[in-house]
């Protein structure tokens, strides 16, 4: 089975792709007709449903994976498909990296760091914490985007995101002895869990409705209270993992209930901060050759970023 970018004028498709848009229309012989966006991690390519059956719409819908049949055909030197059928596949067991961009770290490596990170723990409090939270979120955890379009917005970006953190947090600890690692760690790994929760999910990823009115740092709050009393811990170390999450943002202005009040809090936001810049960054860059500057960045308050000289050598 071709990808969408192998595909070529006057193939015969059967494959599995992702439905990102739709669009219905009238030809002038007042015929109905779809205009359907299909995706795979290699690409995105318009299709034309031309005299829709009446189930059509409800197969044809953003956020479904089809088994499609079309032929590729070349118009005004663009490739497009002509929809031949279509049906909608369940996709409780899809491998969501055929059909959307993936994290540039194997899944399963990230998986590996994150149970060698949950075994580290000596503090018993924070082990047994952070390893009951992952344990109920893992699934999720493991595929979720970290955010619907800015930074790590693809599939086990929120894995890959917690993972980047974590090992910042080991290397900044190294520096400074003074910070608790097992806190900071544990922080990095739980911090975005919420989002599991706030976002719908690696495909067609937008804000369930919890997370339009509560949003991620609440709800993992609430989460790390629920746990805590679920095992029956009591002390100091809940409350501090409360706290991490409520002021990982940094300031009230980008959303944290509180500002940080610990040095491991301190740090958490500061990395967190970093991980998500540097991201944002690498997708500024992608494509602006060097000597040239990206396209203006908004949510780095508007700044057009110069790329140097120097990083010809590393792309």
């Amino acid at each position: 089975m071709k990808t969408i970018a192998e595909l070529v004028d006057g193939d015969h498709v059967y494959g599995q792709f992702l439905v990102t848009n739709v669009t219905k229309g009238v030809t002038t012989g007042s015929k109905n007709y779809l205009t359907i966006t299909f995706q795979d991690a290699t690409g995105t390519m318009d299709g034309k449903r031309w005299d829709y059956a009446p189930e059509d719409p409800e197969i044809f819908v953003p956020g479904n994976i089809v088994n499609l049949e079309a032929e590729v055909i070349s118009y005004k030197d663009h490739l497009q498909m002509k929809v031949l059928g279509g049906s909608k596949i369940d996709i409780d067991h899809i491998d969501f990296a055929r059909f959307v961009p993936s994290a540039p770290i194997p899944k399963d490596v990230l998986i590996a760091q994150l149970d060698k990170y949950l075994a580290s723990f000596k503090n018993e409090d924070v082990s047994k914490l952070t390893n009951y939270i992952v344990k109920k979120f893992r699934d999720k955890y493991l595929d979720w985007p970290a955010a619907v379009r800015n930074h790590h917005n693809y599939v086990s970006g929120l894995l890959h995101h917690s993972i980047s953190m974590a090992n910042l947090a080991e290397k900044v600890c190294e520096l400074y002895p003074a910070i608790d690692r097992d806190v900071l760690v544990a922080g990095a790994i739980i911090h975005d869990l919420g989002k599991t929760i706030e976002l719908s999910g690696p495909v067609a990823t937008q804000f369930t409705l919890e997370g339009k009115l509560l949003g991620h740092i609440s709800i993992m709050q609430a989460e790390v209270r629920m746990a805590a009393a679920e095992l029956g811990m009591k002390g100091e170390i809940p409350i501090i993992m409360e706290h991490m999450v409520l002021s990982h943002h940094g300031i009230p202005e980008y959303g944290s209930a509180v500002m940080p009040l610990t040095r491991e809090a301190v740090v958490l936001n500061m990395i967190d901060d970093m991980d998500a810049k540097m991201m944002i960054l690498d997708k500024a860059y992608a494509d602006v050759k060097p000597g040239e500057y990206t396209n203006k960045v908004f949510t780095m308050d508007e700044r057009y970023f110069y790329k140097p000289l120097y990083t010809e050598k590393k792309d």
